[in-house]
């Protein structure tokens, strides 16, 4: 691979030190436990592999500056793409691959059509933390190639009744017409005897969003602008006795643009931005909203602690129905059947079943965990259009699949964890018709395409090392290797062959490894990971023509590699900093071609200072750097135009007053005048706006 600058790390720890700035982990870190890395709660030092934790007052600080998960995500964990200011997340990668995104383990991602709308599947304030585990992995199965992002949701306190009510307004501080937003959260939950329940609800409206110059950014495709979003989450369990309970959950989330914006699509060879206006009087806004029309999900949780000795079950059986509204497009115009547009849907219906064992064995100075157990999963996607017609066949995927993971504790210092899993996938296609669309002069589609059964399998395997007999240095090891079956919808919605088995529909499978070490000493704490994947058929896909809609798969392998640092430092009872660095890099070593935005983002810098003057008063100040890359030759195309850098300054604060907690938060507080990344990357007319100027944040939390 070409040079990757994997050589100056030492140079970066030492740059990152000499800061003594920004998001790192927390000291007591080593004593947190995590549930997503093997399905079991452990303890993170026990975890052979890199692992970030946002907890609920870092998820706190962010809901005051913007409280979308894609922001949160893209500021607080190295590895994950820049946020790309917006309601989708296509293009935030994890180390250059896709996620698959969960909550409380179970899946939000449609990996069949990946319409990268799924880190927003419920809202901030339902959550207690959120678990990243990066790299691929063999505990999950198919999506997980680039990792997992498991969303943990609250939990119900000790008291029969405990509540918060939390109200935020948000305004442009640039250009304010408009630009007023508010939003109202609250959560009630507690225990009573061996009931318990947690139940929280938000409401968001939004204004319009506003650039560094004080024009609404351009809203068409994947705008923030006037969004409206509604979520509820429920818990309720119930301890049978000592050892056994039951539970059951139900998440709705909705988030739609309703807007009578239109865009003034800007000239990205130009130089001009995309930015919205009102619609002139007599315009006619087509389409539908775009946006999450409304996601259900029904989890139901048996639990038994000691269902033999030292074994543990849990069963998880879940349901899903899943509703994407993208935005409309004039390529889906058809002059033969009367249309001049059409808005594209994605629908996912799933159901599941999750059984969990684990046991512990102990001889000598060797503690040992064996987790073992089969997943179960049907899934039903298609992609549609609003008005009725298919673009993509419905895909009915099942899905089975058995898993045994161990780790072992020698002399308490020493963890070994491996693992494996088999699965089988089956996928029934009926017999379909390409959609027949005319995105200018030229149509396309039309085409009869013969369905049948997509069958695969997959043995893959994990291993690990990490040795903790030193507080200041812990190096940790791992290989893991994770199955993923490619966008199958965008390939099926433009086949040209007459029957599917002609459609290259390949799986892939993604080899994984990571070499890390991480410590503390005193005030200071840091943690080092370099990491390398693999995949011989790649995951990636290519347009034959510009807007075409036409995609063929690439069946080119795929090499990718990077490194992150974090460091923390507590310069005072009351100041605490810290930093983060992470860089990726990925080419087809085939031909040397790098791998473009869609997969690999630039470098990211981040930092923090946290600061408490006083026992009731916090101030914050987080920082961003976005990095340049520049790897491909004009003339750009979509996914290969240079990145420049640009920095961004957010501020926080909070003021304690008995059972009243004041907020406020600053988002892009030098007005930094910037385009995103993938805005740059990207090369498009329509995906090039700026991102959000100087944006105040004002919130009040009532507490009892």
């Amino acid at each position: 691979m070409r040079t990757h600058r994997v050589n100056k790390l030492s140079m970066t720890i030492a740059l990152l030190a000499s800061a003594s700035a920004a998001q790192a982990q927390d000291r007591t870190l080593i004593e947190e436990v995590i549930v997503t890395g093997s399905r079991i709660q452990e303890r993170i030092d026990e975890v052979p592999s890199s692992v970030s934790i946002i907890d609920s007052e870092a998820i706190a600080k962010e809901i005051a500056v913007n409280p979308e998960l894609q922001n949160i995500l893209a500021t607080r964990v190295p590895g994950i793409a820049p946020s790309t200011n917006s309601t989708s997340n296509f293009g935030q990668t994890l180390r250059g691959r896709s996620t698959l995104v969960m909550i409380d383990g179970v899946p939000q991602s449609t990996p069949l059509r990946n319409g990268a709308l799924d880190f927003r599947s419920i809202d901030a304030s339902a959550l207690e933390r959120i678990e990243v585990v990066k790299g691929a992995t063999s505990v999950y199965g198919n999506g997980a190639a680039g990792g997992i992002i498991n969303y943990i949701t609250r939990r119900p306190g000790d008291d029969p009744l405990s509540a918060q009510v939390q109200f935020n307004s948000r305004s442009s501080l640039v250009t304010s017409e408009d630009s007023f937003g508010e939003r109202l959260s609250g959560t009630v939950h507690g225990t009573s005897g061996d009931f318990n329940y947690v139940v929280n609800a938000a409401w968001e409206d939004r204004g319009v969003e506003r650039d560094a110059q004080g024009d609404i950014i351009g809203m068409s495709i994947y705008g923030l602008s006037d969004v409206e979003s509604r979520s509820v989450f429920s818990k309720f369990g119930y301890n049978l006795d000592a050892e056994k309970s039951f539970g059951v959950t139900y998440t709705y989330y909705q988030a739609e643009q309703d807007s009578d914006l239109i865009d003034v699509v800007g000239n990205f060879n130009a130089g001009l931005k995309t930015y919205a206006i009102e619609a002139p009087a007599g315009t006619e806004i087509l389409g539908e909203p775009q946006g999450v029309a409304g996601n259900h999900n029904v989890v139901l949780q048996y639990r038994d602690t000691e269902l033999f000795p030292s074994t543990r079950l849990a069963v998880d059986a879940y349901w899903q129905e899943i509703e994407n509204v993208f935005f409309y497009s004039s390529s889906f115009a058809d002059p033969v059947g009367g249309y001049q547009g059409g808005n594209s849907v994605i629908g996912s219906d799933k159901s599941g079943l999750r059984v969990n064992f684990d046991s512990g064995l102990s001889w000598s100075n060797v503690d040992a965990t064996l987790i073992y157990g089969i997943d179960l999963l049907e899934d039903v996607t298609s992609q549609y259009l609003a008005d009725g017609r298919s673009w993509v066949p419905e895909m009915d995927m099942s899905s089975e699949a058995a898993y045994l993971q161990s780790k072992f504790m020698f002399a308490e210092d020493f963890v070994l964890k491996a693992g494996v899993r088999r699965e089988f996938i089956d996928i029934d296609v009926p017999d379909f018709v390409t959609l027949f669309y005319c995105p200018s002069d030229t149509c396309f589609g039309g085409n009869d395409v013969e369905g049948g059964k997509l069958d695969y399998a997959a043995t893959t395997y994990n291993v690990g090392f990490r040795y903790n007999g030193f507080a200041a240095f812990s190096p940790f090891i791992s290989y893991s290797e994770g199955f993923d079956v490619s966008d199958l919808g965008l390939l099926l919605r433009a086949a040209q062959a007459p029957d599917i088995d002609q459609v290259q529909t390949e799986a892939s499978i993604i080899e994984h490894v990571e070499i890390g070490f991480s410590g503390y000493a005193g005030k200071f704490n840091y943690e080092v990971a370099l990491y390398r994947s693999e995949s011989e058929l790649g995951t990636a896909t290519r347009e034959t023509a510009p807007g075409s809609g036409i995609y063929l798969p690439e069946r080119a392998p795929q090499e990718i590699e990077g490194y992150e640092v974090a460091l923390g430092f507590q310069a005072a009872d009351n100041v605490e900093l810290g930093a983060t660095y992470s860089r990726v890099e990925g080419e087809n070593p085939d031909n040397d071609e790098y791998l473009d935005a869609r997969k690999i983002a630039p470098s990211k810098f981040t930092a923090f200072v946290d600061w408490q003057p006083l026992a009731d008063l916090s101030i914050g100040v987080n920082y961003l750097l976005v990095g340049s890359r520049d790897r491909f030759d004009p003339p750009y195309t979509f996914g290969k135009a240079p990145v420049e850098r640009y920095d961004i300054v957010n501020l926080t604060g909070s003021y304690q007053y008995q059972n009243l907690t004041f907020s406020v938060g600053v988002e892009n507080l030098l007005n930094e005048d910037y385009f995103p990344a993938r805005a740059q990357s990207f090369a498009n007319n329509a995906y090039y706006t700026k991102g959000v100027g100087r944006t105040m944040n004002l919130g009040v939390n009532y507490q009892f």
